[in-house]
């Protein structure tokens, strides 16, 4: 009991700085590097609004809250994508093992891709005929384990690393996360802390340049190879608190409704509301749920998904499932995903 309330004194004196911060006027929008680690994962967790670090119990708890993953009785295969904006892809996949007294171990990789783009400069405006790609990749190992029967730890240490040409950037970062089976009418409380990490400054061969340290001084190598130094930036540090809890209002039916505040180190503070309806003994689900609630010019908004459970065929069962999310200026944006489990 003394290490759970150790953990719980740790978090709040994080949420209390970040708040101090906050209302001190310190603001740090739009000035973080890997920013696609902000982009939720997984069409469960997105339908319902995001509002998933308390109800975080498949496979994409390593993204959401790496405790979750314990709460998984099984092996689990994930994969999921999302279409996002201007023809961007974002690709999920991972896997969870039980592992006996250790708990439950997982691996799991995020690349965000684009299609090549043509190079363009002041004399070819056009084009250059050459091209070049850009991606952001992140590589982790989660593990959690039960520390009593109601209070799960568990964290997911990630490589983060961002190209665009012949440049990159490299990065690790850690989540860290916990659930609690509270006594009061069996609600959940989940917290999370995630991409706490070093901070990333962009490097290679395009800031290679031609430099002559001393102009004045006549017959000195004018053309020494030199590099641009860029600034370092912080990764996409948040602290996530949410609620949920499971509703069973007619028989072989469950009313999970969820609530979560989030407060990120790029971005004001917001919350996310959602919930889930299965039917047909967990064989059917509705989702729905709301982003982004009090943000500041907020873009997110509305979420909605389904979802099905294939028939068990021995130890092994499929589910499928659908999200749709409504920005408010850039459009739909639609992600699928499959989790296998085993």
């Amino acid at each position: 009991m003394r290490k759970i309330n150790n953990i719980f004194r740790s978090l709040l004196a994080l949420i209390l700085a970040s708040a101090l911060l906050q209302a001190q006027g310190v603001t740090k929008t739009g000035t973080t590097a890997g920013k696609f680690l902000s982009v939720g994962i997984g069409p469960r967790a997105i339908a319902m609004g995001g509002a998933f670090a308390s109800s975080a119990n498949d496979a994409t708890a390593m993204y959401w809250n790496p405790a979750g993953i314990d709460q998984v009785p099984t092996n689990q295969f994930i994969f999921t994508q999302t279409d996002w904006f201007v023809d961007i892809k974002i690709n999920y996949v991972g896997a969870i093992f039980k592992a006996g007294a250790l708990g439950t171990v997982g691996l799991n990789m995020t690349a965000m891709t684009m299609g090549d783009m043509e190079v363009t400069t002041p004399n070819n405006p056009e084009g250059t005929g050459d091209y070049f790609s850009a991606g952001m990749y992140a590589f982790g190992f989660s593990i959690a384990r039960h520390l009593t029967q109601k209070f799960i730890i568990g964290a997911n240490l990630k490589y983060v690393r961002e190209t665009i040409s012949q440049s990159a950037a490299h990065g690790v970062a850690l989540d860290i996360g916990t659930v609690f089976v509270t006594p009061f009418y069996g609600i959940r409380l989940g917290t999370s802390i995630t991409n706490f990490g070093t901070k990333m400054r962009m490097s290679g061969e395009d800031l290679l340049i031609q430099h002559d340290p001393n102009p004045n001084i006549n017959g000195d190598n004018a053309n020494l190879n030199a590099y641009y130094e860029t600034e370092s930036f912080e990764l996409p540090l948040r602290v996530q608190i949410g609620l949920a809890r499971d509703f069973y209002p007619l028989e072989n039916q469950r009313l999970t409704l969820a609530v979560e505040a989030a407060h990120p180190n790029d971005n004001s503070e917001y919350m996310n509301v959602g919930g889930e309806l299965a039917l047909f003994k967990e064989r059917v689900f509705i989702r729905g749920g709301f982003k982004s609630l009090f943000m500041k010019d907020r873009e997110e908004g509305l979420t909605l998904g389904v979802g099905y459970r294939t028939p068990r065929i021995g130890s092994f069962y499929l589910n499928i499932d659908y999200a749709f999310q409504d920005f408010v200026h850039l459009g739909d944006v639609h992600t699928f995903g499959f989790i296998l489990t085993f």
